[in-house]
């Protein structure tokens, strides 16, 4: 089982379980990919997602990380699960090759710009590298294929299993991989109850800011922006507010 073999598949069953359960995830990157003190994987903020999809359903809200963002969601298109997909394929050529596959780097001010960045993910040709292992690269192309309905893992009588059967998880042992029983390629080292020498000292080493601190900030803000959230503290709105 290879290093990157084993990450993908643990987060292609993150993905597949949301998506079971109706759940989009729309934000999947590097960023929000962590590991447990065990080694296996661990999704992280669900701010973006959308719940409550069945077979069949679509959404259309823009949202996303720009860099991972799906072609269908830049052409305005409703979508569904395919997004997840296409944006495992961003993370899993980062990982590989060790860059995004829209990397731009240029001196011209104009190509450095979000809505080039979003031309280069609709219109350029993805240039797989090529040290990259033929299956890499055909599961490479298989998730960054810019029309969702030939995507990997997108077709509605397929799906996931299409996923699990490609060559490039040949080695995958799925039932051991869901059970986490399956070892781990790197094992962190915790030295503490929080495993800070995980994290790079220039986070660690930032002074805490609780936010906001400061009692007045908190009463000037007009609490009847908040209406219509889930939750409103009642104490915080007055009388006349809640009549």
């Amino acid at each position: 089982m290879s290093f990157y073999g084993f990450y993908a598949a643990e987060i292609c069953i993150a993905l597949n379980f949301l998506h079971e359960r109706g759940i989009i995830y729309r934000d999947l990157k590097l960023d929000n990919v962590l590991l447990d003190t065990e080694g296996h994987i661990k999704l992280t903020d669900y701010g973006m997602c959308k719940e409550g999809l069945g077979p069949g359903d679509t959404t259309s809200t823009f949202c996303g990380t720009p860099n991972y963002i799906a072609p269908e969601i830049l052409r305005g298109e409703e979508y569904g699960f395919s997004v997840d997909w296409w944006a495992l394929g961003v993370l899993m050529f980062e990982m590989m090759a060790g860059r995004s596959p829209f990397d731009i780097i240029t001196d011209n001010p104009d190509m450095n710009t979000e809505d080039y960045l979003f031309q280069v993910i609709l219109e350029k040709p993805i240039r797989i590298p090529r040290f990259l292992s033929v299956k890499a690269s055909h599961v490479l192309k298989g998730f960054l294929n810019k029309d969702p309905k030939e995507r990997l893992g997108c077709q509605a009588q397929t799906g996931f299993s299409e996923i699990k059967s490609h060559t490039f998880f040949r080695s995958i042992d799925w039932d051991l991989l869901e059970k986490k029983q399956a070892t781990p390629p790197f094992q962190p080292q915790i030295t503490d109850d929080y495993g800070l020498d995980n994290f790079d000292t220039q986070f660690t080493s930032e002074p805490v800011q609780l936010t906001p601190d400061d009692e007045d900030v908190i009463k000037r803000i007009d609490q009847s922006e908040f209406e219509g959230f889930e939750y409103i503290n009642p104490l915080m709105l007055s009388t006349e507010e809640t009549v």
